[in-house]
């Protein structure tokens, strides 16, 4: 009896899709594949516990997995339709219409094609050091200057470093939550920011990248999408990598004016966004409870751990993220090295921050079989 893709997927499930792929994929992951960071590196085999990515241990809901279990049989179709609806429940969720979205493949995707739009040799990027890399890797492939301000001693954004070094900018990416330090700016000093800086720059564009948005518990921040959606020189990226699960559908979207979104969609890869990813975001957003959820697990594995490493001595900054800095007062790699050998991988090294290593917040289980490691590494020479 001949089975159809259809049928085998229906009888079988989604897992039986996953088992056909080659074991080291799972040992691959954003650390490893982005330009600038050197070669692949496999996670050890057998794969114990990855706090190296940022990544949501938990995965998507159940929602978006039978949404993708449903949208199997449909695949040999283009995706517009799927998009269509992704795009539409976007906009419902942010009080706005389809025209101030454009999705992408994963924030990544609009980050750089920001960094296209918005930059050139003789308008540079703006960005902080350390931050997220992907729109200084882009600047530097399209051939802008990239001024890289060095965080502050707490980790948090050097605004005004950030501000006097945009006149005559581009584009200035303000990752905040920042990525990989974890810290946040208030609502109103965010405002601030952008107001000093766009009266300075008329000319220029911020780029707010909120990836971590709905893990910060901050009371004084705030979003800036109601912003993007009134001045044209604003853009705020969201991504469905994190709080969702699904970092390996790759699916995000930017919110801003709609001519703003129609010069990027210029450089937005096309046909970008697959039908399962597509289908699982959209169920995901109707989902009721599920971020509320992932907040209070993410908070509870988080506190746990920095309250483990303080035990231990060693300083955490603040968090406001899926993910924690810790000062273990060596060199990151020799760190990361000693913890990749004992089965448990965490964060490359971020220059210019020379004993900082990044530690994602796995379950609570993998946090508790994960500190003594840490205990370990770091009560050796």
């Amino acid at each position: 009896m001949t089975l159809s893709r259809r049928g085998f997927v229906r009888q079988f499930g989604v897992g039986a899709v996953g088992t056909m792929v080659a074991p080291g994929i799972a040992g691959r992951g954003l650390e490893a594949l982005t330009p600038g960071r050197g070669p692949i590196e496999l996670a050890p085999k057998p794969l114990l516990i990855r706090l190296d990515s940022n990544e949501n241990p938990d995965g998507p809901g159940p929602v978006a997995l039978q949404a993708i279990r449903d949208a199997l049989g449909d695949t040999m179709r283009y995706p517009d339709d799927a998009v269509t609806l992704l795009q539409t429940a976007v906009a419902d969720l942010h009080g706005t219409d389809p025209y101030h979205v454009r999705l992408g493949c994963g924030s990544t995707d609009i980050l750089r094609a920001c960094v296209q739009a918005f930059t050139s040799p003789t308008r540079g990027l703006v960005t902080a050091a350390p931050s997220y890399e992907s729109p200084s890797v882009e600047a530097e492939r399209v051939g802008a200057p990239v001024q890289a301000v060095r965080v502050t001693s707490d980790l948090t954004l050097d605004l005004d470093g950030m501000a006097a070094a945009s006149k005559g900018a581009g584009l200035i990416y303000l990752c905040n939550p920042n990525n990989p330090t974890a810290t946040v700016h208030g609502g109103q000093v965010v405002r601030a920011f952008i107001d000093r800086v766009l009266r300075d720059t008329p000319e220029l564009t911020v780029l707010v990248d909120e990836a971590y948005h709905e893990y910060v518990d901050d009371p004084g921040y705030s979003t800036m999408v109601p912003l993007a959606l009134e001045h044209p020189r604003v853009v705020v990226t969201r991504t469905f990598s994190k709080v969702y699960g699904m970092a390996g559908l790759r699916v995000g979207y930017a919110l801003g004016r709609p001519a703003t979104m129609n010069t990027i969609e210029k450089y937005i890869l096309d046909l970008g966004i697959n039908a399962l990813g597509a289908a699982a975001a959209t169920a995901s957003l109707k989902a009721k409870g599920h971020v509320a959820r992932e907040q209070a697990r993410n908070r509870a594995a988080r506190d746990f751990t920095r309250k483990a490493f303080a035990d231990l001595g060693y300083a955490c900054g603040p968090s406001e993220a899926n993910f924690i800095m810790v000062d273990v007062r060596r060199d990151p790699r020799a760190f990361r090295a000693a913890c990749r050998d004992r089965g448990v991988m965490v964060g490359r090294p971020f220059p210019p921050l020379e004993t900082q290593a990044r530690i994602t917040i796995g379950t609570m289980d993998e946090m508790r079989r994960a500190m003594p490691v840490f205990k370990e590494v770091l009560g050796s020479a």
